[in-house]
C-alpha cells in the first residue's frame, strides 16, 4: 500500500480518500477521445457552489517550468478560498522524503517521469488549485486521472520570458537538462505535451503578473464552464416571443451541422467577435500559422464544441503537409507599398484551401453518430475542387457518414478548373456541371435546403440530411480570418511595420466572404484601416458601396477571366450589413424579401455612409486586368493570376499610398493559363492544358510552379461527370441518385 495524500478543503473541512496506484499497466483514453455530448452535458453540471467558483472540481494549472504554476495557484486559492496543492512541494517531496532536483539526480529522465506519474496517481483532491511541476503532463495515466475530476488550465506563458525567468532561477530539476538540449528546445519539446491536455489556455502576455495571470484563469475557467455563453443566430432573427421559439439559439457544432438557417437567413455570433488584447498579438508575431491558427479558433469555437487539444489536432492535419509552403499563407513584397498575401499553396491552388482542407474535420467531428450527411455546394470555380479535395482527406469512418454533390456552371469555370473540380471526384463526392451560371447554382441550393418535404423525403427514405460546405457555413467561413490576421503579423515580423499601424486590404470579391474574414480579423484586434472591394465587370458590390443600391434588374452575369467573381448574389454581404445596422433581423428580412421578389433594394443613407467609412471600391474591365499582368511581370517578374489582378487594378485606383495594402492573391496563376499566356502575348494558345502549364513554369517566375496542379495535368484518365438543365427539380433528381448510389455502394 502506498502512502496515501490527504489534503482538507479548506471551507469544507472534509478528508479526502486515498486512491491507490496498482502498479500494473493503464490504458488511457486521451481527452480528445471523449464524446462531445458528454462533454458538454457534465460541463452543464459541474461547477456549481455557493461558496467558490471551483465546487467539486479541481483547477489545474499547467505549464512550462517557470510559468508562475505555483505563486499563480496560491492567488487562486486566495479568492476562492480553497485549498492549494504544489505537486512539488506537497506531493512529490513529501512522497519521496527528498527534493525534486536530488530525487531527479538520483533516478535519471525516464525513471523519474515514472516515479513521479505514480506519486500523482495517489493524489486525490477535490475543489482545489492543483499547480503541477513542468514534467507531469508526461506521464499519461496520471494526466488523466487529474482530468476526470479537474480543468487542465495552461499558462502559455512565452518563451522569452521563461529562460529569463529559469536563468535568474538557476533551477536545476527540469526533465532532459542534463542530455545537452538547450533551454529552448527542452521548453518546445515540452509544448508538445501540455497542448495534449489542455481543457483552457491562459494566453499570457510578455511581463504580465501572477496576479494578472489568476484574473485571466478565473475567466477562462468561467468560460469553460458557461456552455451556453457562446450561441448563434439567424441574420434574420427577430426578437418576437414566437420567432425565439421556432428559431432557437444554436450552438456552434449546431450551426456547422446546419449551414443554413431554418428561417433563410445566415449564422452568426450572438455576441461580439473575441478581441485579443496588443500583448497577446504581440505574442504571435514570432509564431507559425498552425499556432497561429490555434489560438484565434480557440477564442472563437467553445470547448464544449470542440476541445482545445481536438481542434489542435484539425489544425496540424489541416495546414500541414497538405500546403507546398511551410509558411501556409506567406505575404511577398511585390512594389512601393504593396503586398501580396499568396492564397494558393493549398493542394488545389485557390484560397479556398485554407478553409476547406479544416472544414471537413470540423463537421465530421460536430455531426452526431449514426448521421449520414450530404454536402451540396455551389462553386463558381475553385470552392468545387477544394471542397472534394478537403472531403476526401477524411478517414473511412467519416467518409462513409459524409458525402459531398459540387454544383458548378459547365461553360463558366475555366478548362482547368473544370478538370479540376471533375478529378478531385471520389467515393464520397461527386461533380454536376449545371447548363446556367453560378448564381442559378447558389439560388437553388437554397431552394433546395428550404424545400421540407424534399429534404424530409432524403431523411425517412435514406436517412440523409443535407448540409452546405459553402461560405454560407459559418465553419467554412471562420478559418478565413485566421489570414487575414497572419497577414499582418507576417508584415510585423518582416520589419515592415509596428504593431499597431494601419493596413489596407485590396480583395476581388464576389459572395464577399472573403472580405469579411477581414472585417472580422479587425474586430479581433488587427488594425485594418479601408477595406478595398475589387471586382470585374460583374460590379454590383462596387455599385452597392458606391449607392447603397443593390439591384441585379437588367444585369446579365458576363463571363470574365476571374470567374471566381463572377457572382451577382452575394450571399455573405447580408452577415456585413446584419452588423452594420446592429442586428436588425427584421431589416434583412425586408431587405432580402424585395430583393428576391423586385430583384433589388436600396438601404438609407445613414447606412451608406456607415458602410463608405471602411469601405471603398472600383472594378477592372478585361483589358485593365490582362494589361496588370503583362506589366506586373516585365516589372517584377512575379505572375498574377486573374483575380488577383484585378485586385491589383483596383488598388492602384484607390489606396493612397499613405499606408501598406495586402492584396489578397486568390489563386495560383497556373490555373488560367489561357489568359496567363494571352497577357503575356504567348502564341501558343491552341496548346493542351498540360502544356500550356508545363511552358509557363519553364518561364522562372514567381510564384514557383504549383506542383500538385503540374500533377494533376499528369493524370491520363478522364473522369466522368453528370451534365444537367437547370431547373430546381432536375437537380434534385440528381441529387437523390448519387445518395441512392452512394448507399448501394456502402451496403456491398
Amino acid at each position: 500500500m502506498k502512502r496515501m495524500l490527504n489534503f482538507t478543503r479548506c471551507h469544507h473541512l472534509r478528508q479526502i480518500t486515498q486512491k491507490c496506484f496498482s502498479g500494473a499497466p493503464v490504458k488511457v483514453q486521451t481527452p480528445t477521445q471523449l464524446p462531445r455530448a458528454f462533454a458538454r452535458a457534465q460541463s452543464g453540471k459541474l461547477w456549481h457552489s455557493t461558496h467558490s467558483l471551483v465546487g467539486d472540481k479541481n483547477i489545474v494549472l499547467m505549464g512550462p517550468p517557470g510559468a508562475g504554476k505555483t505563486t499563480v495557484g496560491r492567488i487562486l486559492g486566495d479568492k476562492l478560498s480553497c485549498c492549494v496543492i504544489d505537486v512539488n512541494g506537497d506531493v512529490l517531496e513529501k512522497t519521496w522524503n527528498m527534493s525534486v532536483s536530488e530525487k531527479l539526480r538520483d533516478v535519471g529522465n525516464e525513471r523519474f517521469l515514472e516515479e513521479e506519474g505514480k506519486a500523482v496517481l495517489n493524489l486525490s483532491a477535490s475543489g482545489s488549485v492543483i499547480s503541477l511541476s513542468g514534467s507531469n503532463p508526461m506521464h499519461d495515466a496520471s494526466m488523466w486521472h487529474l482530468k476526470k475530476n479537474g480543468i487542465v488550465v495552461y499558462l502559455d506563458v512565452p518563451l522569452t520570458d521563461i529562460i529569463s525567468r529559469l536563468k535568474s532561477m538557476r533551477i536545476d530539476r527540469i526533465v532532459g537538462q542534463n542530455t545537452g538540449a538547450s533551454l529552448r528546445d527542452l521548453l518546445k519539446h515540452g509544448r508538445l505535451y501540455y497542448k495534449k491536455w489542455y481543457d483552457a489556455r491562459v494566453f499570457c502576455e510578455s511581463g504580465s503578473s501572477a496576479e494578472e495571470v489568476a484574473d485571466k484563469v478565473l475567466d477562462v475557467v468561467k468560460r469553460y464552464q458557461d456552455v451556453n455563453s457562446e450561441t448563434f443566430i439567424s441574420t434574420r432573427h427577430v426578437c418576437l416571443k414566437d420567432h425565439d421559439k421556432k428559431f432557437p439559439p444554436k450552438y456552434f457544432s449546431e450551426a456547422v451541422v446546419e449551414g443554413l438557417a431554418s428561417d433563410g437567413g445566415l449564422f452568426v455570433p450572438e455576441k461580439e467577435f473575441p478581441k485579443l488584447s496588443r500583448g497577446e498579438w504581440n505574442n504571435l508575431i514570432g509564431a507559425t500559422y498552425i499556432e497561429r491558427a490555434q489560438v484565434l479558433l480557440e477564442r472563437c469555437i467553445h470547448p464544449a464544441d470542440i476541445p482545445a487539444a481536438k481542434l489542435g489536432e484539425m489544425i496540424e492535419t489541416a495546414y500541414g503537409e497538405n500546403f507546398a509552403c511551410s509558411k501556409v499563407a506567406p505575404v511577398r513584397h511585390l512594389s512601393g507599398n504593396q503586398f501580396i498575401l499568396e492564397l494558393f499553396y493549398g493542394p488545389t491552388g485557390s484560397f479556398k484551401d485554407l478553409s476547406l482542407q479544416l472544414m471537413p474535420h470540423i463537421f465530421a467531428y460536430c455531426i452526431p453518430p449514426g448521421c449520414n450527411y450530404v454536402i451540396l455546394v455551389a462553386t463558381s470555380g475553385d470552392t468545387g475542387s477544394a471542397v472534394l479535395n478537403g472531403f476526401s482527406h477524411l478517414n473511412r469512418n467519416d467518409k462513409e457518414r459524409i458525402a459531398v454533390v459540387t454544383f458548378f456552371p459547365e461553360n463558366g469555370v475555366s478548362d482547368f478548373q473544370k478538370a479540376e473540380i471533375v478529378g478531385n471526384q471520389r467515393e464520397n463526392g461527386w461533380a454536376v456541371g449545371v447548363r446556367s451560371d453560378f448564381d442559378f447554382c447558389q439560388t437553388a441550393i437554397r431552394k433546395i435546403f428550404n424545400d421540407s418535404d424534399f429534404t424530409g423525403f432524403l431523411t425517412v427514405e435514406y436517412g440523409a440530411i443535407l448540409s452546405s460546405a459553402n461560405s454560407i457555413n459559418w465553419a467554412r467561413l471562420l478559418p478565413q480570418v485566421v489570414y487575414h490576421a497572419s497577414a499582418y503579423l507576417e508584415l510585423v515580423s518582416q520589419g515592415f511595420i509596428s504593431f499597431g499601424s494601419p493596413v489596407d486590404v485590396c480583395i476581388p470579391t464576389g459572395n464577399f466572404g472573403n472580405i469579411l474574414a477581414a472585417v472580422y480579423a479587425k474586430m479581433m484586434g488587427i488594425p485594418i484601416r479601408k477595406f478595398i472591394c475589387a471586382s470585374n465587370q460583374n460590379h454590383v458590390l462596387t455599385d452597392f458601396i458606391k449607392t447603397g443600391h443593390y439591384d441585379l434588374r437588367n444585369r446579365k452575369l458576363a463571363q470574365t477571366f476571374s470567374p471566381s467573381i463572377d457572382i451577382l448574389k452575394s450571399s455573405n454581404l447580408e452577415r456585413h450589413l446584419y452588423l452594420m445596422t446592429n442586428k436588425d433581423g427584421q431589416l434583412m428580412v425586408n431587405l432580402y424579401n424585395q430583393l428576391e421578389s423586385q430583384l433589388h433594394f436600396q438601404i438609407e443613407k445613414m447606412l451608406v455612409e456607415k458602410l463608405q467609412q471602411d469601405f471603398v471600391a472600383d472594378w477592372c474591365s478585361e483589358g485593365e486586368c490582362l494589361a496588370a499582368i503583362s506589366t506586373t511581370y516585365n516589372a517584377s517578374g512575379y505572375i498574377l493570376d486573374p483575380h488577383t489582378a484585378v485586385a491589383k487594378v483596383v488598388a492602384d485606383k484607390m489606396q493612397d499610398k499613405s499606408c501598406p495594402v495586402l492584396i489578397a492573391a486568390t489563386a495560383h496563376y497556373s490555373k488560367f493559363a489561357p489568359a496567363i499566356m494571352q497577357a503575356l502575348r504567348i502564341k501558343e494558345l491552341n496548346q493542351t492544358s498540360s502544356s500550356q502549364l508545363y511552358l509557363l513554369s519553364s518561364y522562372n517566375a514567381l510564384p514557383p510552379p504549383h506542383e500538385a496542379l503540374l500533377e494533376r495535368m499528369k493524370q491520363k484518365e478522364k473522369m466522368d461527370y453528370q451534365v444537367c438543365v437547370a431547373d430546381v427539380d432536375v437537380l434534385k433528381s440528381h441529387v437523390e441518385k448519387l445518395i441512392q448510389n452512394w448507399f448501394v455502394r456502402k451496403s456491398e
